[in-house]
């Protein structure tokens, strides 16, 4: 039995910053970079299921990104992940997420997994579409926010719960294999031990390339054009009664008017 869990290495912001020069994206110089934060309970939850199936469960965490997406795959694998890969090429350097799905659609068709868990969604583009999108492409049942899963392995059905907007949760029953995003907070990630991080150095990380992967290449469908800073604009807290709230706010509309 085996789970697949994609995992990325974010970037973050400094408190100061500046602009690459073409101003699509932010100086290098400025970023820090580290396992995103929802991936952690999505790694936590395959090693959850995997502990409880014993030797017969394998967990490979994936990552689409260059050599310093490693550190990522590193800090799956201290966790407790079995093996990791890597894949990267250039024409990558600018991908979407519908163009990351097709590269790990493929991972996916390589390594035959009865299950796949993704993040939610990323900490830095907050897209969410990775999960399902990869989902479209294979053709598999998708569940996104889940914040409980019943799961054992091997098994050819799942329970779990996802949020749904104003603070409902759906039951619902998907056939496996599926495409799961996990959501924070439905389990509580283990941190690395001494030994576990040890450990990681020791184990398998294949890399591969498009070409590994029998993909000429991906396409796109989106691109950043630009990134920049907002103005900043300004707020005022109005207190009172509701007549004398109503009254402020009048004049702050003929002020903005010019009345």
């Amino acid at each position: 039995m085996k789970i697949l869990v994609t995992v990325k290495q974010v970037a973050f912001l400094d408190d100061e910053f500046e602009m690459r020069d073409d101003d699509r994206g932010v100086d290098e110089d400025f970023l820090e970079k580290d396992l995103n934060e929802f991936d952690h309970y999505s790694v936590e939850e395959a090693l959850l299921i995997k502990e409880a199936a014993g030797d017969d469960a394998e967990v490979v965490v994936v990552t689409v990104g260059d050599e310093d997406a490693d550190d990522a795959l590193r800090t799956a694998l201290a966790k407790g992940a079995d093996r990791g890969i890597r894949v990267w090429d250039d024409a990558l350097a600018e991908a979407d997420g519908v163009a990351i799905a097709k590269v790990l659609a493929k991972v996916v068709e390589r390594e035959k997994p009865d299950m796949v868990f993704t993040g939610a969604q990323s900490a830095d583009f907050g897209s969410a579409v990775t999960g399902m999108a990869l989902a479209g492409l294979l053709g598999w049942p998708h569940a996104a926010v889940v914040c409980n899963l019943e799961y054992s392995a091997g098994a050819n059905t799942a329970t779990l719960r996802r949020e749904l907007e104003g603070g409902l949760e759906e039951v619902m029953s998907v056939r496996c294999p599926a495409v799961l995003s996990i959501q924070l907070g439905i389990n509580e990630p283990r941190y690395a031990s001494l030994r576990g991080i040890k450990q990681a150095k020791q184990k398998p990380v294949d890399e591969l390339s498009l070409d590994d992967l029998d993909l000429d290449s991906v396409g796109s469908a989106s691109r950043v054009r630009r990134m920049y800073a907002p103005e900043k604009g300004q707020a005022e807290l109005i207190a009172g009664s509701a007549a004398e709230q109503a009254k402020r706010l009048a004049e702050i509309i003929k002020e903005l008017r010019g009345m």
